[in-house]
């Protein structure tokens, strides 16, 4: 069985730093596409960001390009997403994500969902 599990989600005060760790395991992690995704109260999930499985190629959404970073270990079927200058609009549930193949920015095409790890920043 397929298992994502997010960790390091927590309150932190406008301009604070957070990172995020998502673990996979039951399945291999090799040629997965890893991606993190978003949903603020009242809106819909959105794409954070992006990483293919060389670590060759990340993607941002524009709203957190420049603060956050997107990294894998592939040794220990791990992503994270460093956060930095955190805003109350990053105020979310954070859900990392599995597809094979590239990353994209389409929740459809992912396979496999973590349980979600909240983040809450205050101003």
């Amino acid at each position: 069985q397929v298992q994502l599990v997010e960790s390091g989600g927590g309150l932190v005060q406008a301009g604070g730093s957070l990172r995020l760790s998502c673990t996979v395991s039951g399945r291999t992690f090799v040629n997965a596409a890893m991606g993190w995704f978003r949903q603020a109260p009242g809106k819909e999930r959105e794409f954070v960001a992006g990483i293919n499985w060389l670590r060759t190629y990340t993607s941002y959404a524009d709203s957190v390009k420049g603060r956050f970073t997107i990294s894998r270990d592939n040794a220990k079927n791990t992503v994270y997403l460093q956060m930095n200058s955190l805003k109350p609009e990053d105020t979310a549930v954070y859900y990392c994500a599995s597809r094979l193949g590239p990353p994209t920015r389409t929740q459809s095409e992912y396979d496999y969902w973590g349980q979600g790890t909240q983040v809450t920043v205050s101003s």
